[in-house]
C-alpha cells in the first residue's frame, strides 16, 4: 500500500523509523527487532538509508522484512553522495521487491565534498524527478519545524520546501522536534504557503540523557526548558530518564492529536520495548 493512501484515510496514524545494520551479520538481530515492533501494529515502518549508500542492500532487505511482516515499508533514498547510476539501482531494487514508497532525502554535506560531476544530484527536488521518471512510486520529503541549517530564513526554508512538493513530493516528514510550538507554527506557515499535502510529525523519545546533545546538532532544534529539567533530574538513573523520555514523547503526542496533527513518525532508535510503551499509552486515543 502506498503511504498516500495510508495518510488520505483522515485518521490517527503513528509511524515507527529503524535503521538497518552496519554490518551483515547484525541483519538478523535487526530482522527481529522488526518483527518485535510490527507487533505493536504502526501505521507504516521507515527504514534509513547508510550514508553514502553503503548500507543500500540493508536498507532494501529491512524493507522487505517490514512487508513481510506484514506492514507497508518506506524505504529512505538518500543522494548527495550517491551516483545517478547508485540510485537507479537502488531504485529498480526496491520496484523488484514491491517496494512502493521512498522517502527521498539529500543527505547531510560531508565534511570537503565537492560534485565531482553530473552523476550526482545536489538536491533532493532533482532526486523526486529522478525517482518519478524510474517508476510508479509514492515520494516522501523531509522537512525542518525549526529551519533547515543551511537556510538562511524560515521564508527561504518554506520556498525550498514548497519547490520539493511541486515537483512529486506527497507527504512530508519532520525532523525531530521537543517543543510543540514550533512545529505548530510551522505547520500554519506551510498552509498559509500552499504546501498542503500531509505533515507528518516526527517525534524521538530521549530515553538516555547522552542522546539529547547528538539529537540536537542533527535536527537544529530547540530544547525546552521542561525537557532540561527532566534530564537534570533523572539523567543519572537509566530507568528513570527511560521512564520520563517516554512519558514526554507520549504527552507530546497527546498534545499534537489534540491540536489536530494526525499523523506522527516515533524516531525508535531501534527500541521495540519503547515504541511499544508508547502506542501502550496511546491505545485508547489512537482507537477513539
Amino acid at each position: 500500500m502506498k503511504i498516500s493512501e495510508i495518510l488520505d484515510k483522515n485518521r490517527v496514524t503513528v509511524s515507527f523509523e529503524v535503521f538497518p545494520p552496519k554490518q551483515w551479520d547484525k541483519i538478523e538481530s535487526t530482522k527481529e527487532t522488526v518483527r518485535e515492533m510490527c507487533k505493536s501494529s504502526p501505521s507504516f515502518m521507515s527504514v534509513t538509508y547508510g550514508a553514502s549508500g553503503t548500507q543500500a542492500g540493508f536498507t532494501s532487505e529491512i524493507a522487505c522484512e517490514i512487508k513481510n511482516s506484514g506492514v507497508t515499508p518506506l524505504s529512505h533514498l538518500t543522494c548527495l553522495t550517491s551516483t545517478r547510476d547508485k540510485i537507479h539501482e537502488v531504485v529498480g531494487d526496491l520496484k523488484e521487491n514491491g517496494i512502493e514508497n521512498i522517502l527521498a532525502l539529500r543527505g547531510d554535506i560531508p565534511q570537503g565534498f565537492e560534485f565531482p560531476d553530473k552523476q550526482y544530484f545536489e538536491h533532493a527536488y532533482q532526486l523526486v524527478n529522478e525517482i518519478k521518471e524510474l517508476g510508479d512510486f509514492c515520494i516522501g520529503g523531509a522537512c525542518y519545524p525549526e529551519i533547515h541549517p543551511e537556510s538562511k530564513s524560515r521564508v527561504e526554508d518554506i520556498e525550498y520546501l514548497k519547490q520539493k512538493v511541486d515537483c512529486g513530493v506527497q507527504f512530508l516528514t519532520s525532523q525531530m522536534f521537543f517543543d510543540n510550538d514550533k512545529f505548530l507554527n510551522f505547520y500554519e506557515m506551510c498552509r498559509i504557503k500552499g504546501i498542503d499535502v500531509p505533515i507528518i510529525a516526527g517525534i524521538m523519545p530521549i530515553t538516555n540523557a547522552k542522546q539529547i546533545m547528538r539529537s540536537i546538532e542533527l535536527s537544529n532544534c530547540s530544547v525546552p526548558k521542561k525537557f532540561y529539567r527532566i534530564m537534570e533530574r533523572f539523567g543519572d538513573d537509566a530507568k528513570s530518564m527511560k521512564q520520563a523520555g517516554i512519558i514526554y514523547a507520549t504527552e507530546q503526542i497527546i498534545d499534537l492529536m489534540a491540536n489536530g496533527v494526525n499523523n506522527i513518525h516515533i524516531y525508535t532508535m531501534n527500541k521495540p520495548d519503547v515504541a511499544s510503551a508508547i502506542m501502550s499509552g496511546l491505545s485508547d486515543i489512537i482507537d477513539g
